[in-house]
């Protein structure tokens, strides 16, 4: 059995885990990152993940740190303007547009747009660039023991890695935590999310935009140009079942039910990729960390593809332990480090998951009645100048 030893083992290389790999080996530390599945670098090729993730502007420093930014900003689409649609009326059209303009409260985008194969693809590039970072794709975590000085784990290829500090960014069925006896609150919504990309004859002028009516929201959020055409990717959240029969129609079908859903806003929608179904539930784990390992991401939290608060979330997490380790490397991975990052983490994610459930429950009303008030409400919300403004900013993260 190979013994090796490093300071850090990320469990997990998706965008999160990919992040905190380049993150700390990029501070210098010593860092083993492993996934189970091989990446998918490309967005034709079978297996890809389809889905973009907008970076809100308080997550780009731990880019930056991490070496990536200069790497992802060049194919990034700004989020200068976040909409909100209501179409909750007895026709499918519009009758309250609210815009929330990141000029109100910054003088930077609220973010920028990024399809997540070609995130994992300039990540990867960027962890080959760090002599100290050892990727092992194809790679899963099997065992995980503890120790007050260290973590033993051992790797589905027979390899045993003593780390310092283990970050669990294995997903919402994680090994780690499950390992570390750390239960999670789950609900789940009897929705799913169906994620795409389409081209539009109108130009999205950096603006996201949710369409609320029932079942969940229609986002629309930029992506730069395809081929000449503006372009967008789109997440259509829905139930179960009628995310099953939209799946099924064939190509011109969902493009005319589409269209009607956007309520035509950019003009008729052309699907410019393959549809992939993802289930929608919140999570929360009772504590976000244990004995040598911290939890991140999906480990940590799980919330519905809203107001692009998942991987900003994710990123939150990793800066706060990026912080605590730069601040006294010696204790990396030391019970008072890791209690210190629950601490600064946990009412906030407790937080940010209630608040998204609640907006997620919002979208999904059928009844008339409480569509109009659904409406009714966000009018009083955007109204209130300050209002509107505290919630900007609550939503990016800043104070």
């Amino acid at each position: 059995m190979t013994r090796i030893s490093t300071d850090i083992l990320v469990s997990g290389g998706g965008v999160a885990g990919l992040s905190a790999a380049a993150a700390f080996g990029s501070a210098g530390f010593s860092v083993i990152c492993v996934d189970p599945s091989p990446p998918v670098l490309s967005e034709g090729d079978d297996g890809a993940d389809l889905r973009t993730t907008a970076f809100l502007h308080p997550s780009v420093p731990v880019f930056q740190a991490a070496g990536l930014w200069s790497r992802l900003e060049p194919f990034a689409a700004a989020l200068q303007i976040m909409r909100i649609v209501d179409a909750g009326g007895r026709e499918a059209k519009p009758r309250l547009t609210k815009d929330f303009n990141a000029a109100d409260v910054s003088d930077q985008p609220f973010g920028w747009n990024l399809p997540n194969w070609l995130l994992r693809r300039e990540m990867l590039a960027r962890l080959a660039e760090l002599p100290n970072v050892d990727f092992r794709p194809g790679v899963a975590t099997q065992r995980l023991t503890t120790r007050a000085d260290e973590a033993l784990v051992t790797l589905s290829d027979g390899s045993q890695i003593h780390a310092r500090m283990v970050v669990a960014a294995d997903g919402r069925n994680s090994v780690v935590r499950e390992a570390l006896n750390i239960p999670v609150r789950t609900t789940r919504y009897g929705q799913k999310a169906l994620a795409f990309a389409v081209t539009h004859p109108l130009p999205h002028h950096n603006v996201s935009t949710e369409i609320h009516r029932s079942g969940g929201p229609f986002t629309l959020v930029p992506l730069p140009d395809r081929n000449g055409q503006p372009a967008s990717a789109v997440v259509w959240m829905e139930s179960g079942p009628e995310v099953a029969r939209l799946r099924a129609l064939p190509t011109d079908s969902f493009e005319a039910e589409m269209t009607a859903r956007s309520c035509q806003i950019l003009g008729p929608l052309t699907l410019a990729s393959r549809l992939t179904v993802w289930p929608i539930i919140s999570q929360i784990a009772a504590r976000m960390s244990g004995e040598r390992c911290a939890l991140i991401a999906e480990a940590a939290h799980v919330v519905p593809p809203i107001g692009a608060q998942g991987l900003n979330m994710s990123l939150a997490d990793l800066r706060v332990l990026l912080d605590l380790a730069n601040a006294a490397p010696e204790d990396i991975g030391s019970a008072k480090m890791l209690d210190a990052y629950h601490r600064k983490r946990h009412l906030e994610v407790q937080a940010r998951v209630a608040g998204i459930d609640l907006l997620n429950r919002a979208s999904m009303i059928h009844a008339q009645p409480l569509r109009d008030l659904r409406a009714a409400a966000l009018n009083v919300l955007y109204s209130a100048g300050p209002v509107r403004k505290t919630l900007m900013r609550a939503g990016l993260g800043v104070r």
